[in-house]
């Protein structure tokens, strides 16, 4: 069963997204309530594991390779398994989705050039059963809420 959230419930956890460091009575202050309700819904998330971990979210122009693309792709059914996992191989692959739509699945990928993106793209293109692709190159994050 989906846990149902509130909006204090959802408030925290937008906070803590977007710094899972934030201390506790800061969020109380941010959101007018209670340490102590701060700390017993925080705890009540976990429990539910509606949060299920804390991870370290890294700086993205000093970490992060310098390309960072979408890629939308249209397969055919029948080769959707070696697509997946020829995609499992290859490092640049940062996420797979299957998507509704126009496109059947979307790719982001993170590349150190250009030239390593394009060689990826025609790589991709090629595949049996690959359709057609649709890319667009990421140029910054405006929000960025990726731990979900």
């Amino acid at each position: 069963m989906k846990p149902v959230l509130d909006e204090i419930d959802n408030k925290i956890l937008a906070l803590l997204m977007d710094n899972a460091r934030l201390p506790v009575t800061t969020i109380a202050k941010l959101l007018g309530i209670a340490r102590t309700t701060v700390i017993a819904r925080i705890a009540a998330l976990e429990k539910r594991q509606v949060i299920a971990g804390y991870g370290l979210k890294l700086n993205a122009s000093m970490y992060q390779p310098a390309v960072r693309a979408y890629v939308g792709l249209s397969i055919e059914a029948r080769f959707a398994s070696s697509l997946m996992k020829f995609l499992q191989q290859l490092p640049e692959v940062e996420s797979l989705s299957a998507v509704s739509g126009a496109i059947d699945y979307m790719l982001t990928l993170r590349c150190a050039s250009t030239e390593v993106l394009d060689r990826l793209l025609d790589q991709i293109g090629s595949l049996e059963g690959v359709r057609q692709t649709s890319t667009s190159i990421i140029l910054s994050k405006r929000i960025d809420r990726s731990s979900i």
